[in-house]
């Protein structure tokens, strides 16, 4: 059965260059699949020029509404999106983010067939594809670059003035840094690419208990996850898994780590439930040492007490005043200085989107033409052509009635 599948322009403001398929990887599925072909919408904004995808064989047109699948990146405005087709973008609805409660309703009213980038899962419920390595990786960065110019030891450009990750590596590999302790915070891609970073800086990996009870004439980090950064109440071993289910009987464990850390880079997930990693009363204390947060994970008046806002691309720093809980200029003494760029893989959309290419044809693509064998596509299928939730997203309805 063949299938029309439409690249549509990103137009949500401000504009994302990222793209879910490169020209390449548009040739590559339509040679793996006949039955496939890819229509890139006209478009001035996206990484990849029209011609680019002309060369490779794609079709290039301004109306692409004879096509099925719709697939883009960022949420779609509401007055562009097409009823009764298949969309696939971060929706940013599943956490009922109320801000998009409006979108949900007229994907429903337009009886869309709804499948969101982060509903693509394991059966386990593990995320199949994403950006995490790529915010990990631009985020890490970014913690470098504040480094540098708080303390006016090297300037690092803007990520997004580069032309891929190879140049991001070039302009590491320059710098010197001091002897700084860091701590990153994670086992996902978001904390792998950050790792990769920390790596081609040649900063040594230090485990847990060397990092906690020594000084060293190097600059070190140590890779920590919850069952470091967490305890149980009761004082019992912690368990990782029951962790994941309950975290009502843990509490944090980060204190350790922050009164022996200059520079701390959050890559972890945060689940609902979970004990914050520092509070406001943490970060006034006299043994909190942390005075830069590369806050990759983001969550607002969270986990991370210093993270009071998201940051820009175009303005990524700002200072965190312990004292006070407000924001402060980054370079005011006793500051926390603070990145907190909430979409951070738009800096490089060119490996961003060659990435997540491969992990779209790998584990989405097939499930068109194998009769969804592995249930990929009926566990990320939020709502129906009859404009209705599907069962394994009903907990939405009060969301969508306004309710909650």
């Amino acid at each position: 059965m063949a299938i029309k599948f439409a690249l549509i322009k990103e137009r949500k403001s401000p504009p994302d260059r990222r793209v879910v398929f490169s020209p390449e990887k548009c040739q590559e599925v339509m040679q793996s699949y006949p039955e496939a072909q890819i229509i890139a919408e006209a478009s001035d904004i996206r990484i990849f020029t029209d011609e680019q995808y002309l060369a490779k064989g794609v079709t290039v047109a301004q109306d692409v509404t004879d096509c099925e699948v719709m697939l883009g990146v960022k949420e779609v405005p509401k007055s562009d999106l097409i009823a009764g087709k298949k969309y696939f973008f971060f929706s940013h609805t599943i956490k009922k983010q109320p801000y998009n409660r409006a979108l949900l309703q007229t994907i429903l009213e337009k009886k869309i067939e709804m499948y969101d980038h982060e509903t693509i899962v394991k059966q386990n419920s593990a995320r199949l594809i994403g950006f995490g390595r790529y915010a990990g990786l631009v985020g890490a960065y970014n913690a470098f670059r504040l480094l540098g110019i708080r303390d006016g030891l090297f300037q690092l450009p803007k990520v997004e003035t580069l032309a891929d990750f190879e140049a991001m590596k070039a302009q590491l590999r320059e710098i010197t840094l001091p002897n700084i302790k860091i701590i990153l915070s994670g086992t996902g891609k978001v904390a792998k690419g950050a790792k990769e970073i920390l790596d081609c800086l040649q900063i040594t990996e230090i485990t847990d208990q060397r990092y906690l009870t020594s000084d060293f004439d190097e600059p070190v980090y140590c890779l920590i996850d919850v069952t470091e950064y967490n305890k149980r109440k009761d004082g019992k071993p912690i368990d990782k898994w029951e962790f994941y289910k309950d975290p009502s009987g843990y509490k944090s464990d980060f204190m350790k780590y922050a009164g022996e850390s200059d520079l701390f880079i959050a890559g972890h997930f945060y689940g609902d439930g979970a004990p914050y990693l520092f509070t406001q009363d943490d970060a006034k204390s006299k043994g909190f040492r942390i005075n830069l947060v590369a806050d990759i994970s983001c969550d607002i008046d969270g986990p991370v007490a210093s993270t009071i806002k998201s940051s820009t691309i175009a303005d990524p720093f700002y200072g965190y005043n312990p004292k006070t809980g407000d924001e402060c200029d980054y370079n005011k003494a006793g500051a926390i200085a603070v990145m907190a760029v909430d979409n951070l893989p738009c800096e490089l959309p060119k490996d961003a989107s060659e990435g997540f290419g491969e992990m779209f044809l790998e584990h989405v693509i097939p499930a068109f033409f194998n009769e969804d064998k592995d249930g990929i596509l009926a566990r990320a299928k939020m709502t129906t052509h009859q404009g209705t939730l599907t069962e394994r997203y009903a907990y939405l309805q009060d969301f969508v009635d306004g309710k909650e």
